[in-house]
């Protein structure tokens, strides 16, 4: 490879408080415009902020989650810029004292495990929205004030792909912290990348670009690879990269220029005068760190252990700690030792539902009946019904409610398996089919199978296909 890829990544994160950063405005999503605003979210004269305690709790659980160092001495600064949705022209934010310092978060990639720093984690304070429409700009201040963290990772990440799983693991493990819905589609969760490009096997970096307006980890992944490309291009034809902000464009595929990028010294920061630095007691700090939860990875450690999950399958029913939990639920359920069948159905028929709801599959409807679903798996695997009769089954109690016994007995959905009732269909199947009968015969055993679908055929479904089999082995080798 002749260039290396360097990228670090800016998250900004809303925190899901009752009231805003500074000042008891509503943070609720969606309300009419400009109607959630107070002389200190507007930085009216005179107006004093003081500081969410709710939101200092959360800032302190997600350095901790992130294996921060949380610094017992912070402060607030004024980070000064003009934009029309910055009412005060500054934002309470923080510059050299942050809250806390030093972290990391491991992905996987490749099969490998790979350690990302971070280089801060800190708290600050959200703009307002600006709404572009034919030809004029509107401005909603619901926005401003809305506690924000900004996590910060080190320049660690090598390519788009490492990008995206770091990204997926940090939104699942601060998911599982519960301290923000994390909606990019509502803007909770933000990105900005920072990208630049170097000979391979240099030291020094590169010229960096920042780029802005991705709204999924799917957007950053392809606005990295389409500037990893951009840079490389210009770098081969000799051309001078220059440091710049750059938007990506998701329609036609390419970053355009934005600006050139702004140093820091250019924010001009200096103490929040109205709030003092203070000092985070060091009983607050371990207190918040036992009440810690379990988090994604040690959950799918557990899972693989405790109920012998396969690595696959732990991933995906950890990756929401909702859905873990409601799986979770099923297994100790199950009173059987072996837990696949039902990890089959989460990640099966139930995560299928789930994707033609648009939710997760603890928010389907049946989640709230596990003793129901668990004795629809039993029937499926005593013979009771068919796998694809019981898939109609689950359909059905979603959509009406009803338990799985009612469902077979109103629909006749029954699984056949007693040999006298399936013996007609036999040997039905066995005249009809003389070539396939002659393959098992001259020791062709997979025709049997053709046998047992055919005669699947005539019974609608019902028949037991176990019991189908049997009883065609033993019939033709008889014969």
């Amino acid at each position: 490879m002749k260039y290396e890829t360097v990228i670090g990544l800016e998250v900004h994160l809303h925190l899901n408080t009752r009231t805003k950063a500074f000042c008891g405005c509503s943070t609720e999503f969606g309300n009419k415009p400009n109607s959630q605003t107070c002389p200190v979210c507007l930085g009216f004269p005179g107006s004093l902020p003081v500081y969410s305690k709710t939101a200092l709790d959360y800032a302190i659980k997600v350095a901790l989650a992130l294996n921060c160092r949380v610094q017992e001495y912070t402060k607030f600064d004024r980070k000064n810029y003009y934009y029309p949705d910055l009412p005060k022209n500054y934002q309470i934010s923080q510059f050299d004292l942050p809250l806390s310092l030093k972290g990391f978060l491991d992905i996987e990639i490749k099969g490998k495990s790979k350690r990302i720093g971070i280089t801060r984690v800190h708290m600050e304070e959200d703009a307002g929205k600006l709404i572009h429409k034919d030809n004029v700009s509107l401005v909603d201040l619901n926005r401003a004030g809305v506690p924000l963290l900004e996590i910060v990772s080190e320049p660690d990440i090598a390519s788009p792909e490492e990008a995206y799983e770091y990204l997926s693991v940090l939104k699942n493990t601060l998911e599982y912290l519960e301290v923000s819905d994390c909606d990019m589609e509502k803007g909770s969760l933000r990105c900005d990348a920072n990208i630049s490009i170097r000979p391979h096997g240099d030291k020094k970096l590169g010229v960096k670009v920042e780029l802005k307006n991705m709204n999924s980890f799917k957007a950053v992944k392809d606005a990295l690879a389409y500037e990893e490309e951009r840079q490389a291009r210009a770098m081969d034809d000799g051309e001078k990269l220059v440091q710049e902000t750059r938007l990506w464009d998701e329609k036609e595929g390419a970053t355009v220029v934005m600006r050139t990028k702004e140093g820091a010294q250019d924010y001009r920061y200096f103490p929040e005068p109205d709030l003092p630095p203070f000092t985070v007691a060091k009983s607050k700090i371990e207190e918040i760190r036992s009440a810690l939860p379990e988090f994604p990875k040690e959950k799918k450690e557990r899972f693989i252990k405790d109920y012998a999950l396969n690595e696959y399958d732990a991933r995906i029913l950890t990756a929401s700690k909702k859905d873990a939990h409601f799986a979770e639920s099923c297994f100790k359920a199950y009173k059987e030792k072996d837990k696949k069948p039902v990890a089959n159905w989460l990640i099966g028929p139930l995560a299928s539902l789930a994707g033609d709801n648009k939710c997760g599959i603890s928010q389907l409807k049946v989640s709230g009946r596990v003793p129901e679903l668990i004795s629809l798996i039993n029937l499926e695997r005593s013979g009771g019904v068919s796998n694809l009769a019981a898939k109609s089954v689950l359909l059905e109690m979603e959509k009406s409610g009803k338990g799985p016994e009612i469902i077979i007995k109103e629909k006749n959905l029954g699984q056949v398996s007693d040999s006298g009732q399936l013996e007609g269909i036999i040997e039905e199947v066995i005249k009809a089919n003389p070539k396939s009968v002659a393959d098992f015969k001259s020791g062709k055993d997979n025709a049997v199978m053709f046998l047992v679908g055919q005669a699947m055929k005539k019974s609608q479904g019902k028949a037991n296909p176990k019991v189908l089999q049997d009883l065609f082995k033993r019939r033709l080798s008889n014969a």
